[in-house]
This record gives C-alpha cells, sequence and structure tokens, in this order.
C-alpha cells in the first residue's frame, strides 16, 4: 500500500500505479500503471531479480520481465540478463547491505546452505 502511495505521489500528473505485489520468496513483482489520457493500463511482470555483490559494490538484475504491451516487453528484454551497477546513495549506504541480503541471488543461498 505505501509503495502505490508513494509511486503516486512521484508520478503525479504523468500516471497512476493502480496495482502492485511483490514477492520476496518467488522473486516476483508485478505492476499496473494508468498512464493520463489512455484508457489501457501498463502492466508489467518481473522474475527472478536479484542483488549481487561485487567487493564494495553492488549490482541489479533481473532474469525475467514482460508486458502487456509489445513495445515494453521489446524494450525490457534488452534490460533482462544484464548487471546493472547500483549507484552509491549515502542516504542508503547503511542500509543496502541488509538489502542485498534479502536480495541475494539463489546460488548464493545454495552455497551457503551446502557449507
Amino acid at each position: 500500500m505505501m509503495v502505490v502511495w508513494v509511486a503516486n505521489i512521484i508520478l503525479k500528473g504523468i500516471a497512476e500505479l493502480t496495482d502492485f505485489s511483490f514477492d520476496l520468496d518467488t522473486r516476483k513483482a508485478y505492476g499496473q500503471i494508468q498512464l493520463f489520457g489512455e484508457t489501457d493500463h501498463i502492466e508489467v511482470w518481473l522474475e527472478g531479480f536479484a542483488i549481487i555483490s561485487e567487493e564494495e559494490s553492488y549490482k541489479f538484475i533481473i532474469q525475467q520481465a514482460e508486458s502487456n504491451k509489445p513495445w515494453l516487453t521489446n524494450l525490457l528484454s534488452h534490460v533482462v540478463g544484464k548487471a546493472w551497477k547500483i549507484p552509491v546513495i549515502p542516504q542508503l549506504a547503511a542500509h543496502i547491505e541488509l538489502v542485498a541480503e534479502l536480495l541475494k541471488t539463489e546460488n548464493t543461498k545454495q552455497e551457503e546452505v551446502a557449507d
């Protein structure tokens, strides 16, 4: 509920986030946006997202992404499977390690269980 509220403050005058779900255990997220002046919703499904820790930096990766709009699915295909460096944000520096732990890749979790 808070994500929708904050997103709608940011998107004011452009769009409205009408639905959002996030499942940390299955690594799935869903969002539905209504652009102002448009009649159709834009829906996006993300799967297999994670944060990769590399020494002093972190990267974000999405394994699968699609949309109900073909142009957006095509656009998302250019970011899927690529690790994107997370910029250092001083206000969030104290929290990034916790978030990285929650969103670490499944391979890393399996390696820790084996140890």
